[in-house]
């Protein structure tokens, strides 16, 4: 599982240009039931990466997904900035799925952070739009929000864990595994899918980085 653990598969729809990666971050992938376990949300990369600053204010949701249904977790999200930002201790034993939403959020850059920010990221309908309206040389202007989720093996798993790992949560910008990771055969191999509002979403630039090196991806995708 090590291979699995030490990355972070992210794609972005919008986000500031100095941090636009972002993840939730469990102290271990694997965790045994009654165990509390301590989760630290982190921004960035590379030099830029940061624990995030933000208070309960800047959050739309937190949930912990098992098979037995959904618990709403935001009010143990410790404010101000407060590290671990979420401890949560999970009973029921199988797959958990911890899933995280911000609120909206504005940002605006000079013409030429933007440019730089839109291209490095892929983000093709802003590009085109700027160019067609002429926009190029203004300065840069979106409302964002985050969403992540952390997939944490809780005791013993069984195949039921299966479908509730490739169901998708609803996020509206969401990557789905369209196999558990952790029962993952010889091959490691990981099929995704992204989805954008409840439906694929084509030409998507994603990004496989090592969170232990992560001043680059090691590898980017459409």
């Amino acid at each position: 599982m090590r291979g699995f653990v030490a990355t972070i598969i992210g794609l972005s729809l919008s986000g500031t240009a100095a941090a636009h990666d972002f993840w939730l971050q469990p102290r271990s992938w694997q965790t045994a039931p009654g165990t509390p376990l301590p989760f630290i949300v982190e921004v960035g990369h590379g030099s830029f990466r940061q624990q995030w600053g933000a208070d309960g204010g800047h959050l739309l949701a937190l949930n912990d997904l098992a098979r037995g249904g959904a618990v709403d977790v935001k009010a143990l999200f410790k404010p101000g900035g407060e590290v671990p930002h979420l401890t949560r201790t999970f009973r029921r034993e199988g797959l958990h799925i911890v899933s995280l939403v911000s609120t909206n959020a504005p940002s605006d850059l000079p013409s030429i952070r933007f440019n730089d920010y839109i291209k490095a990221e892929g983000l093709s309908p802003a590009i085109e739009m700027r160019t067609r309206t002429g926009a190029m040389n203004s300065n840069g202007r979106e409302l964002y929000s985050r969403r992540a989720k952390a997939l944490v093996e809780v005791g013993q798993q069984t195949s039921r864990d299966d479908a509730l790992a490739t169901h998708p949560l609803g996020l509206t910008l969401e990557i789905v595994p369209l196999r558990n990771p952790y029962s993952l055969g010889a091959d490691h191999v990981l099929p995704l899918q992204i989805l954008y509002e409840g439906r694929p979403l084509s030409g998507a630039l994603v990004k496989l980085t090592n969170l232990e090196f992560d001043a680059r991806p090691l590898r980017m995708v459409r």
